[in-house]
């Protein structure tokens, strides 16, 4: 996540009229993202579909915790080969879009590199496309993979870039075909204030900025001291995630600390709708969140934040579970997977 800064200003929060969404309404609007999905998804399994599905889904399968952290690992063998980071333009970041590209190819992806350039520095964005599904109603997750250049960044954002990875390939997995068309997205220098995937949105024709229904955004999902934010900027979109969390009797909070300083702020600008998870940055956790979450109250979320100690030891193996879970229960949610 970027620092504050270098935050960029947002518009305006989308229209009160949305924001007093009535619960039923809400409701309703789930429903008419995901009623046209199949009954069943070639290579699905009963024990992978273990978590509560809307009405017309398959229930989404859990996100083995061991396959993110293992993501993770070669993220940090990335970083400790070429300097200690993966930061924009340094050989660490892209060995870790190459590192991402090929298990994507290798699943059956169609993967796409986009190059930007930044400050005479040349930047990479990684899109992946799963085959099929309405491309006229995209479900586009996302995550930025470049770090800061004081340290690996393995929480911020390996964690969100792992997740995204993982829930990508359980797609290829159980063989899933969506109502909806899925897309996944990696972000170049976010670090330097969300240049890659502004770049990206820019390079979007209306027609196609209006052909995503939603972008799901994950940065710093596995924070030591975590707490269980979730965007608050769309309501339906804020409703899927808050469905699965409520079912693991999980309390959530709106998520404040990372507005605009992640690359949502890109999508939202432009009018897209946008929703995703976050657990927590440099704010410190309150005695009433300690109690509720678990952890040290007084603590920021993560003391490693943007720091050379954010390795393979600073990630909270429960938060990055439960949030992998939540990402893949919200794909196959809104995407009638």
């Amino acid at each position: 996540m970027s620092s504050s800064a270098d935050r960029h200003p947002l518009t305006s929060r989308r229209s009160w009229l949305r924001r007093a969404t009535t619960a039923a309404a809400v409701g309703t609007a789930v429903a008419a993202l995901v009623g046209a999905a199949p009954a069943a998804a070639p290579g699905g399994t009963a024990a992978a579909a273990s978590h509560r599905a809307a009405p017309g889904t398959l229930a989404a399968p859990d996100i083995p915790v061991a396959n993110v952290k293992a993501h993770l690992s070669q993220l940090q063998s990335i970083a400790t080969a070429n300097g200690g980071n993966r930061a924009h333009g340094r050989p660490g970041y892209k060995a870790s879009i190459d590192y991402i590209k090929a298990k994507l190819d290798a699943a059956g992806f169609t993967t796409t590199v986009q190059q930007f350039s930044y400050f005479g520095t040349t930047g990479y964005n990684l899109i992946a496309d799963w085959p099929g599904g309405d491309t006229d109603n995209v479900v586009f997750s996302g995550a930025h993979l470049d770090s800061v250049s004081a340290g690996p960044g393995i929480n911020d954002n390996g964690s969100g870039s792992a997740a995204v990875l993982e829930t990508a390939l359980t797609v290829a997995r159980t063989g899933a075909q969506p109502t909806k068309h899925l897309r996944f997205g990696w972000w170049g220098a976010e670090e330097m204030g969300m240049v890659g995937s502004r770049n990206y949105v820019n390079r979007l024709s209306s027609a196609d900025r209006g052909r995503i229904d939603a972008y799901l955004n994950f940065d710093m999902i596995g924070s030591p001291n975590p707490g269980y934010f979730v965007y608050d900027d769309d309501p339906t979109i804020e409703s899927v995630f808050k469905q699965y969390f409520s079912g693991q009797n999980i309390a959530t909070e709106p998520e404040t600390e990372g507005d605009g300083r992640s690359d949502h702020a890109s999508f939202k600008n432009v009018g897209i709708p946008v929703g995703g998870l976050f657990s927590g940055a440099d704010y410190r956790k309150t005695a009433a969140q300690a109690q509720k979450w678990g952890g040290t109250s007084g603590q920021a979320f993560d003391r490693c934040y943007h720091r050379s100690c954010d390795t393979t030891s600073n990630i909270n193996d429960t938060a990055l579970d439960r949030n992998s879970d939540a990402i893949a229960y919200a794909v196959w949610t809104l995407s009638g997977a």
